[in-house]
């Protein structure tokens, strides 16, 4: 174990005096019982004392010690020099063993302790109300003994009075070093915690974060798991799902799941894209999501339409998928939809018969999501440290296009590629989109190249591609995949340019007749 100079642990520190003062009541008489019979000294505030009291149990007030009694309403109840020298004087330091001598205080070797519930307090209570719930003398008295492990052990949560009660029974009433070391750095956790929580309620957690500007050189989050999944992406791998405090609550973060088995990280993977993904769309739009890319995508008049368009984009691809769809499901919708298997529908809610229809599955994920995606920041980790950018909402700027080409698109080929445009943000670059009548017909994506990505969409959509309009998420590089899709019979390409062969593109998609628009902006998504 790593030592830091001056707080050097001392191997098993004997625990004769405890100090308890909790908020959290769960299993604290029965632990002060059996501290009380290891032969510990127990001394509490008035409020935890009382209840040890009307329990049996011998207890000292903290203003016996201290001769200084509770005030303010209990705003002040432990902070006295008396109780933080108890806390932090160093054993076996001359100076510090001389100075509790002559003020008459004894060392507190043990201490308990656990915040008032501010995250609670501000969803249930007027802000005056809620300040009251932050906890001053709680986390002073956690920072004082988790400073001192090296002589000091500080419990900051029930969970951990069984692992205390077996160290101490195990080493003869003393508390091994390591335990102590182990417990001081989950009472900072527990402070940290405390404090963004406080901080993001105040302010943003995010603060310090504005788009255009410099990004702030520190940032502090604070994660709450929300739940445990099955496994990562492969069952030999842990997962969990966390939430950021003090941030909005995320539409999947706080989704309901109506129906089905718990949602497995894969799951969240895909269901993210889907929501995004037809988010993008006013009118009734769907799509089948598959390994973190879109398959299929059909905007439609009816959501059942538009769902069946998505579906019979890929059909292969299709059966396992996360379906997303952003209108309330119908019955309609929900009967189509159970023709297939898919293993999640996230959508913003579903009518009765719908559920119904939904429900007769009985693995099915059913998810009614909380609401548009309103995060603008979004983090990934690499190896050792946080990559952090800004959530891609590029608008389809038609001020900002480019025509290059001497063949001009009609306006129902406008409307196919702005269609198609959407779409190819959220796949898997390098991507490809085909479409034709507000449908993929081939989705060629995650490819180590562009033409190859050409070659994957082409293929899948086969005759569809005959007059069809196509998207690309990056330049092109070369004319091959130009004339690639030429050979398709696509008519019209939307795509960012900023090649160093623009010009030969150009001249290939003007050679094949080919009407080309340049956006100017790029939709990478690796």
């Amino acid at each position: 174990m790593r030592t830091v100079h001056g707080m050097r642990g001392e191997g098993a520190v004997r625990v004769a005096r405890a100090l308890l003062s909790v908020y959290d009541k769960t299993g604290l008489v029965e632990f002060a019982k059996d501290l009380e019979a290891l032969g510990v000294e127990l001394i509490s505030t008035e409020g935890t004392g009382r209840l040890l009291r009307e329990a049996g149990l011998p207890v000292r007030f903290v203003s016996e010690l201290t001769g200084f009694p509770e005030v303010l309403d209990g705003r002040v109840k432990t902070l006295h020099p008396a109780i933080f020298a108890a806390i932090l004087a160093r054993r076996g330091r001359e100076d510090d063993e001389r100075q509790l001598r002559e003020l008459g205080l004894d060392p507190i070797d043990l201490v308990v302790i656990n915040l008032y519930p501010f995250e609670r307090a501000v969803m249930e209570l007027p802000l005056g109300e809620a300040l009251e719930y932050i906890d001053i003398g709680g986390v002073a008295l956690l920072r004082a003994a988790a400073k001192n492990w090296p002589w000091v052990g500080v419990v900051s949560h029930p969970r951990q009075y069984p692992v205390v009660l077996a160290a101490l029974r195990q080493g003869g009433g003393k508390l091994p070093e390591d335990l102590r070391r182990k417990l001081a750095w989950e009472a900072f956790q527990a402070t940290a915690t405390y404090d963004a929580a406080i901080a993001a309620f105040l302010g943003e957690p995010l603060q310090g974060f504005s788009a255009g500007g410099e990004l702030p050189q520190q940032v502090l989050l604070s994660l709450r798991k929300v739940q445990d999944l099955r496994y990562g992406e492969n069952p030999h791998q842990q997962g969990a799902l966390y939430r950021i405090l003090g941030a909005p609550v995320g539409p999947l973060v706080g989704a309901r799941l109506l129906h089905g088995k718990a949602l497995s990280y894969n799951n969240f993977l895909d269901l993210e894209v889907a929501w995004g993904l037809v988010n993008e769309f006013s009118e009734p739009a769907a799509c089948i999501i598959k390994h973190a890319s879109p398959c299929g995508v059909g905007v439609a008049r009816t959501l059942e339409e538009a769902y069946r368009k998505a579906r019979e984009a890929d059909p292969v691809s299709s059966f396992g998928g996360i379906v997303g769809l952003n209108q309330e499901v119908d019955g309609a919708t929900a009967r189509e939809i159970s023709t297939l298997f898919v293993e999640a529908v996230i959508a913003p809610g579903f009518a009765a018969e719908a559920l119904e229809i939904l429900s007769r599955k009985k693995n099915l994920r059913i998810l009614a999501a909380g609401g548009p995606p309103q995060v603008e920041w979004e983090f990934r980790s690499v190896s050792g440290g946080i990559l952090v950018q800004e959530v891609d909402r590029a608008p389809f700027a038609e001020s900002s296009l480019t025509f290059v080409t001497s063949h001009k698109p009609t306006p129902e080929q406008m409307e196919e590629m702005r269609f198609a445009w959407k779409v190819v943000k959220w796949a898997k670059s390098n991507a490809i989109v085909i479409a034709r009548d507000r449908q993929t017909v081939g989705i060629g994506a995650g490819q180590p190249n562009r033409v190859d990505a050409v070659r994957i969409a082409v293929r899948r959509a086969g005759e569809k591609a005959q007059g069809a309009v196509l998207a690309s998420d990056g330049f092109f590089p070369f004319p091959d995949g130009v004339e690639e899709a030429a050979r398709a019979g696509v008519t019209a390409i939307i795509q960012p340019g900023g090649s160093v062969r623009d010009a030969e593109v150009i001249a290939a998609a003007q050679a094949h007749g080919i009407a080309m628009v340049l956006t100017g902006v790029r939709h990478f998504r690796h």
